[in-house]
C-alpha cells in the first residue's frame, strides 16, 4: 500500500473528502518553494502534486509555464525537484507526494535511474501526461514495479471506447480533468462534472480526484461534493507569482481546503 492508498483509506473511514494542491517546484526559488510544500498539509491538503519545471509544458496555461519557466531560470532541475521532495521527507512522512510532469526530463535521466532516485526521496505517485496508454512499457509498468503509483488523465473526450484503456494501468486515483484546455483556462462547474464522475465511477473502483478551473472556496466544494475530492493548481501558483508571502500562500490554501472538505 502507498502512501496515496493509505490515505484515501484513511479519507475514506472519515467520510471525508481529497483536498490536493498542485505547486511547482522551485518557484519563485528553491526556499521558498520548500517552505510552501512544508506548509501544505498544515493548511489542510491531504495530497501534493509537485510540478517538474520542463521548457515546453504542452498541457499548461500561461500561470503555470510562468512558474515552470521561475523555477528552471532559478536553477531548477529534475535532480533538486527530488532533493526538494527529500527534503520535505525529513518532517512529514505521511503526506502523499504525487510528481507531476513531462517524460523528457525523466527520459534523458534514464527510467530506471530516474525511478530508484524518486523512490529515495519519497515520491509516491506520478502523472506523466505526455505519454499515453499505449507507451505504458515506458514508464508506468516500470513505476508500479518501483512501488509507485501511476496516475492517469481522463477528460471530456475521454469516451466509453477509450475509458478501459485510460483505466487499465491506472492506480492511486484518477485525474479527471474538468475541462477542455489548458490549464487555468476556465472555471469547472459541478453540474457538468457530476455526471462524467459517474461515469467514470461506473468503471473503476479508484478515488476520482477533479481538477482544472477550481479556484475558490465555493468551487472546491461543489466539486468534492460531487466527486472524492478537488485538486486546485493554478489559483496557488498564482498567488506565488503575485509574490505573496508564504504565510498569505498557505493561508488561501487553507480557505480552498476548508471548502473541499465541506464538500
Amino acid at each position: 500500500m502507498t502512501r496515496i492508498d493509505a490515505k484515501f483509506a484513511e479519507l475514506n473511514a472519515a467520510g471525508k473528502k481529497a483536498f490536493v494542491t498542485y505547486v511547482m517546484a522551485g518557484d519563485p526559488d528553491y526556499e521558498t518553494s520548500l517552505e510552501v510544500v512544508k506548509g501544505l498539509p498544515g493548511a489542510g491538503v491531504d495530497i501534493i502534486e509537485l510540478g517538474l519545471p520542463f521548457t515546453d509544458p504542452m498541457a499548461d496555461g500561461p500561470t503555470i509555464q510562468l512558474a515552470g519557466q521561475r523555477a528552471l531560470d532559478g536553477g531548477m532541475t529534475l535532480e533538486r525537484t527530488l532533493q526538494l521532495a527529500a527534503d520535505f521527507r525529513k518532517g512529514d512522512d505521511t503526506t502523499p507526494i504525487v510528481l507531476m510532469g513531462y517524460y523528457n526530463p525523466i527520459y534523458n535521466r534514464g527510467v530506471g535511474t530516474f525511478l530508484a532516485d524518486a523512490k529515495a526521496a519519497g515520491i509516491d505517485g506520478l502523472i506523466v501526461v505526455d505519454l499515453p496508454p499505449e507507451e505504458d512499457d515506458e514508464l508506468c509498468i516500470p513505476a508500479q514495479k518501483a512501488g509507485l503509483n501511476f496516475v492517469r488523465l481522463a477528460t471530456p473526450t475521454t469516451d466509453d471506447a477509450r475509458l478501459p484503456k485510460v483505466l487499465q494501468n491506472t492506480s492511486g486515483f484518477v485525474y479527471y480533468v474538468s475541462i477542455t484546455g489548458i490549464t487555468g483556462a476556465a472555471e469547472a462547474e459541478a453540474t457538468d462534472v457530476g455526471p462524467e464522475v459517474a461515469r467514470i465511477k461506473a468503471a473503476t473502483d479508484l478515488p476520482i480526484i477533479v481538477g482544472f478551473g477550481i479556484n475558490t472556496p465555493e468551487k472546491a466544494q461543489n466539486i468534492a461534493s460531487i466527486s472524492d475530492g478537488a485538486v486546485v493548481g493554478s489559483a496557488i501558483v498564482s498567488q506565488i507569482g503575485a509574490g505573496k508571502s508564504p504565510v498569505e500562500v498557505l493561508a488561501f490554501v487553507k480557505s480552498l481546503a476548508d471548502g473541499a472538505h465541506k464538500g
